[in-house]
């Protein structure tokens, strides 16, 4: 029976449950085509932002980047290659104001997101910081107080949009937070999808310290991250936290100690990167998609946008024949004597596309 055919209470709720659903199927669209950020076309190299320079090189840098990256440039794009390949790192480098969100940071970040969001062959996305002990301080409080009244709501509000397009990428984000993340910095984070840190970062939402309160998503995410009661602690205390503390409460994922170089949660957010690289790459962006959307909404209806996203990647015309099959063949194969004993790890030889995408070998409708 249709919802809208359902009386009362319950029928809204079920229209309500329908719209949802039919919200994240119409972000799917027909066939296996995906939201039109994922789909869409490449950004010419023309929007990139003046002081943006993306940059080619080979494997990750430990401090650094090659000389094709202006010194002066506030933020750095770096396109890895070789085994990384799929990897980009935007590393935040404005040393002389602790990282903090400038106009022209925010214009910036801005603008690599929205090049990056359209890019098929971006894979995962790490955020750094290029300047040793800082991740980032939040806003540029000296260019703040030079503002007119008039100008830090629209300012604050650009930090605040940013940051959610960061959210919002379609691919694996990962902060890796080797030193200073308060305020906008640590919402910057919490705007990611992993993050890990070095045991000296420090982390928090201090803003009630200014007599003001979070204005970059940081009221909405830490409590999503690590519970309300907690979250409410942190930010009415204006407490921060060591890696970890952070660690202990669920604010990262994984804590190291700080290398000589003091990039450990660099190194720690590329080998987290490369585990990704082998996934199938549709496959990882339904995940992060029907994870997030999931994440707004009960249980059941969580659960139905959940086999939307299955059933439209599994739908007729979009799935390989028998690849599915093959894979679990393909499985059973690499057992040694038949007796069920997996003879792991699998050869080194480079499998076909269907057998290391596994169901989620999908093809065009031409």
């Amino acid at each position: 029976m249709a919802a809208a055919a359902v009386p009362g209470t319950l029928g809204t709720l079920q229209a309500g449950r329908a719209r949802l659903v039919a919200s994240c199927c119409v972000r799917l669209g027909p066939g296996w085509r995906l939201p039109g950020y994922l789909m869409g076309p490449r950004v010419a190299p023309a929007i990139w932002a003046r002081g943006w320079a993306p940059a080619v090189g080979g494997s990750a840098p430990r401090r650094g980047y090659s000389s094709e990256v202006k010194t002066e440039d506030e933020l750095r794009v770096r396109y890895l290659e070789e085994e990384n390949r799929g990897i980009v790192v935007l590393g935040i480098n404005r040393a002389y104001a602790k990282n903090s969100f400038s106009k022209n940071l925010i214009k910036m970040l801005s603008k690599a997101v929205d090049a990056l969001k359209s890019d098929k062959k971006v894979r995962t996305i790490i955020v750094r910081s290029e300047v040793p002990g800082i991740f980032c301080a939040g806003a540029d409080l000296k260019e703040r107080v030079k503002m007119n009244p008039s100008e830090v709501g629209p300012f604050v509000s650009k930090i605040r949009a940013v940051i959610n397009e960061i959210a919002n990428l379609p691919v694996p984000t990962i902060a890796a937070i080797d030193g200073l993340a308060l305020g906008g910095g640590l919402e910057l984070a919490l705007a990611c999808d992993i993050r890990v840190a070095a045991s000296s970062a420090k982390m928090g939402l201090v803003e009630t310290k200014l007599a003001i309160i979070p204005g970059g998503g940081g009221t909405q995410r830490l409590p999503r991250a690590i519970g309300m009661s907690l979250a409410k602690e942190l930010i009415f205390s204006a407490r921060v936290l060591d890696g970890q503390e952070a660690k202990a409460v669920g604010l990262i994922s994984h804590v190291l100690e700080q290398n000589q170089e003091g990039d450990a949660a660099y190194h720690k957010a590329l080998d987290l990167a490369r585990e990704f690289l082998p996934q199938g790459p549709v496959a990882m962006r339904v995940a992060k998609l029907a994870i997030n959307q999931g994440m707004e909404v009960d249980l059941v209806t969580g659960l139905a946008i959940e086999e939307a996203c299955y059933a439209q990647m599994n739908s007729e015309g979009s799935v390989r024949a028998g690849c599915l099959t093959g894979r679990i063949e393909d499985a059973e194969t690499r057992t040694s004597g038949g007796q069920g004993q997996p003879s792991w790890p699998p050869s080194t030889q480079r499998e076909p596309r269907e057998a290391r995408y596994g169901m989620f070998c999908l093809v065009r409708r031409d």
